[in-house]
């Protein structure tokens, strides 16, 4: 006689970029059983694609992880964590007026949103007739990349989806690399910098909460951001 089959409740979300709605499930044991590895990888690029395996999966394999901004990566990830292990996390917090102690605070996660900055855009003018028009990095784009020059201006290379001059536009699957790469070599410095603001003010996972130092007795409010700030 064949074991019961265990019915999973699903839910369903708008994702933030367009509002596509993607239906979903709680974690099985064997998404524990990978989550539990993801947090022991010795390498981002493991823990990764570990994290993609579980939304992959617990998303009835309905959407494309590979081409989705990061941040609907992270939403998908905490929403389904929610429903999963409850939505109380108790983060540990660096007090930034030592910074050197650390509080425990319990966060709702379910209360955890994508925000995106009044000022944000995604067209970076290089001058009156060319603009730039970037797109979002996604999980495999920022997986092998650490903080350093060479590895930022490839996420920028990575990210530029068509250059606009006048009324011609450049898609980059036209684009040969060596044509690209001189293009980006011949910016000025500031469209750089510019590029480097979209990076920065890009919709993100964000709260806000607050902490007081038990040694210090001082209050102060701290912003976290980023999936793995939500399970440090």
């Amino acid at each position: 006689m064949a074991l019961p089959k265990i019915d999973t409740p699903s839910y369903q979300l708008e994702l933030p970029s367009n509002q596509q709605v993607v239906k979903y499930r709680p974690f099985l044991v064997k998404e524990q059983k990978i989550l539990m590895m993801a947090q022991e990888a010795d390498s981002q690029e493991d823990t990764y694609n570990m994290l993609s395996e579980i939304v992959d999966g617990c998303t009835f394999n309905s959407v494309d992880i590979k081409t989705m901004p990061l941040f609907d990566f992270e939403y998908l990830f905490l929403k389904i964590r929610c429903k999963s292990v409850g939505e109380t996390a108790e983060l540990s917090i660096l007090c930034p007026d030592d910074n050197e102690t650390r509080v425990p605070v319990k966060v709702n996660l379910d209360e955890i949103d994508v925000q995106i900055q009044d000022d944000h855009s995604n067209v970076v003018g290089v001058n009156d007739s060319i603009k730039i028009i970037m797109r979002y990095p996604t999980v495999n784009d920022i997986k092998n990349i650490s903080q350093t020059t060479d590895n930022i201006v490839k996420l920028i290379r990575v990210c530029i989806h068509e250059v606009h001059e006048e009324d011609e536009i450049h898609s980059m699957v036209d684009v040969t690399n060596t044509e690209l790469d001189e293009f980006i070599n011949s910016l000025p410095t500031e469209v750089f910098d510019k590029m480097g603001i979209f990076f920065s003010t890009m919709p993100r996972l964000t709260h806000v909460v607050e902490v007081k130092n038990p040694k210090t007795e001082v209050t102060s409010e701290v912003v976290i951001q980023g999936m793995e700030s939500f399970f440090s």
